[in-house]
C-alpha cells in the first residue's frame, strides 16, 4: 500500500532558467573521462595504461578497497591521459572516442532464473554497480550486505533540476526492467513520485509507489526514506537515481552498459536551457555551446543542481550521477550597503529581509554571491525551516564539528547526506559549509563506526 508523505517544510529558490522540455542536438564529443572523486571514498587501481585501446564498458579501474567493484569506460576509443595531482592521486582518465562504438557484450540468462547474487554478480562486472548507492554514509553500496529495501526518487524538487519523467521518455520499458532487477536484491523497493504525477512513473509494477507532496527537499531520497522507512543503528538502505535504474535495466536486455544521459542545461545565463542527449563523462564544453549563454562575464558550470552539485571546469566532463549542469554568473561584485534590509526587489530572501516576500511569481538572475562571510552559530529556527526531518540540524552540526561520534549517532547522523542540508548552506545566515560538515561527520563514522 502506498504512502503519502505532505512535507510543510522546506525552501522552493524561484531561480531564472529552468529547461523547456525539448532535446537540442550538441555536437558529439570527442574527450570523456572518468573522474575517480565522483566516488567517494574508493581508491582506485588502474587496469589500462594511457594509449590502450578500449571499448565501451571494458573495465578500466577497480576500488582498492572493494575489488570487485569494477567502473568502465563510458565510449570504445583509447585511453590518452591518466591526470593527476598532489601525491600521484588519480583525478581524471580521460579517453579519446574513436566513434565506433565497438561494446563489450555479457551473456544474460533470463531474469526469471537469476538468483540475489547472480544478479550481484552481473552489476559488478558490467560497471553498473557503482550506480547503487547506500545510506547511512551515502557511499557505493556494499555487495556483500543486504538491504532493508531500495529507494528511488522519481522526482526531483531542487532548483532547476531535470524533470525525471520527461528525462525517461523512451526509457519507460528499460526503467520497468531495472525495477525488476532491483526486486531481486531486497524485500521491498521504494518509487516516490510527486504527488500529482500522471507519468508512467505511477504505474510502474513490482516497487511501492509513494506519492510526495511538498517543496524541496522533497524530492531528495533521504527525506523520503525518513517518512517511509527511517533507517536505525545497523539497518542499510540501498539508493539509486532514475535514469540509473534504466541503465541497468537496458544491460539486462542488451548485455550492454550503456551510459545514456538525458541533462538539463540550466541557468539564469543560459540563453536557450534544454535537455541534451550525452553519455557520462561526455565534455561540458559542447553541451553549454549547444544552449549558449548571455553576456561575457565570467561563468561558474556545476555537475548537478545550484545547491548540491560540484564546481566543473569549462573543459571538464558530466559527473557519473549527474543528470543536470548548472550555469551561473560568478558573484565577484558587492552591493553598496548590501548589509541593509529592503535593499531592492531583485534579492531572493527566505526572510522578509528584502522584498521578494511580495512578489511570489517572480525569478531571480542570482549568481554565486555569498552576500557575507562565516559568522558564529545563532538560534534562528532557519534550519529547523528548510529541514522536513524529525532532527535537530543546528545540534547535529555542532556535534559533528566536535566529532562527538554518540551525540551524532542520538542526532541522526545515519539519515542524512550532504545534500539533505544544501539549504541549510544557502538559508542559513552563519554561512557555514553544513554540507561539507555533514560529508566529513560521515567519512568520521566510517572510519570509526564502519
Amino acid at each position: 500500500m502506498s504512502l503519502d508523505i505532505n512535507l510543510k517544510k522546506g525552501l522552493k529558490i524561484p531561480l531564472k532558467g529552468k529547461a523547456e522540455k525539448k532535446l537540442v542536438h550538441a555536437k558529439s564529443s570527442d574527450s570523456y573521462a572518468l573522474c575517480p572523486s565522483d566516488f567517494h571514498t574508493h581508491v582506485p587501481k588502474l587496469l589500462c595504461k594511457e594509449g590502450e585501446k578500449v571499448k565501451q564498458g571494458q573495465p578500466i579501474f577497480y576500488a582498492k578497497a572493494a575489488p570487485e567493484i569494477q567502473f568502465v569506460a563510458p565510449v570504445s576509443g583509447t585511453l590518452t591521459q591518466i591526470v593527476r595531482g598532489a601525491k600521484r592521486r588519480i583525478l581524471s582518465i580521460v579517453f579519446q572516442a574513436d566513434g565506433k562504438d565497438q561494446c563489450v557484450k555479457h551473456k544474460l540468462p533470463e531474469l526469471s532464473s537469476l538468483s540475489a547474487d547472480d544478479v550481484k554478480a552481473h552489476l559488478l562486472s558490467s560497471g553498473c554497480w557503482p550506480f547503487i548507492k547506500k545510506r547511512p554514509y551515502d557511499v557505493i553500496a556494499d555487495p556483500a550486505q543486504t538491504p532493508k529495501g531500495i529507494f528511488i526518487s522519481g522526482f526531483s524538487t531542487a532548483p532547476l533540476a531535470a524533470e525525471l519523467p520527461f528525462v525517461l521518455e523512451g526509457q519507460e520499458a528499460d526503467f520497468q526492467h531495472g525495477i525488476d532487477v532491483l526486486a531481486k536484491l531486497a524485500p521491498k523497493v521504494h518509487l516516490s513520485v510527486a504527488a500529482h504525477d500522471d507519468s508512467f512513473l505511477s504505474s510502474v509494477t513490482a516497487a511501492e509507489i509513494h506519492r510526495v507532496k511538498g517543496i524541496h527537499p522533497a524530492g531528495n531520497v533521504g527525506v523520503q526514506i525518513h517518512h517511509i522507512d527511517p533507517i536505525s543503528a545497523g539497518e542499510v538502505a540501498w539508493t539509486l537515481g532514475a535514469e540509473d535504474v534504466a541503465i541497468i535495466g537496458r544491460f539486462f536486455s542488451t548485455g550492454i552498459f550503456d551510459p545514456t544521459r538525458t541533462v538539463a542545461v540550466v541557468g539564469p545565463v543560459v540563453s536557450n536551457p534544454s535537455y541534451v542527449k550525452t553519455r557520462i563523462g561526455a565534455a561540458l564544453a559542447p553541451l553549454v555551446s549547444a544552449v549558449g549563454l548571455e553576456g561575457d562575464g565570467q561563468i561558474r558550470i556545476i555537475n548537478g543542481d545550484v545547491l548540491s552539485g560540484r564546481a566543473a571546469h569549462a573543459d571538464g566532463a558530466v559527473g557519473f550521477y549527474s543528470n543536470t549542469v548548472s550555469v551561473l554568473a560568478e558573484g565577484n561584485r558587492y552591493r553598496m550597503f548590501g548589509w541593509l534590509p529592503f535593499v531592492g526587489p531583485n534579492i531572493f530572501s527566505m526572510s522578509r529581509t528584502s522584498l521578494s516576500w511580495l512578489l511570489p511569481k517572480k525569478n531571480y538572475s542570482l549568481d554565486t554571491n555569498m552576500n557575507g562571510e562565516e559568522r558564529a552559530l545563532v538560534v534562528t529556527g532557519e534550519m529547523e525551516r528548510v529541514i522536513p526531518m524529525d532532527i535537530l540540524p543546528m545540534q547535529l552540526i555542532k556535534e559533528c564539528m566536535a566529532e562527538n561520534i554518540e551525540k551524532m549517532e542520538a542526532l541522526g547522523i545515519y539519515e542524512v547526506a550532504p545534500e539533505d542540508f544544501a539549504l541549510v548552506d544557502y538559508a542559513s545566515t552563519s554561512k557555514l559549509e553544513a554540507q561539507s560538515i555533514i560529508r566529513e561527520a560521515l567519512d568520521l563514522m566510517i572510519k570509526e563506526v564502519g
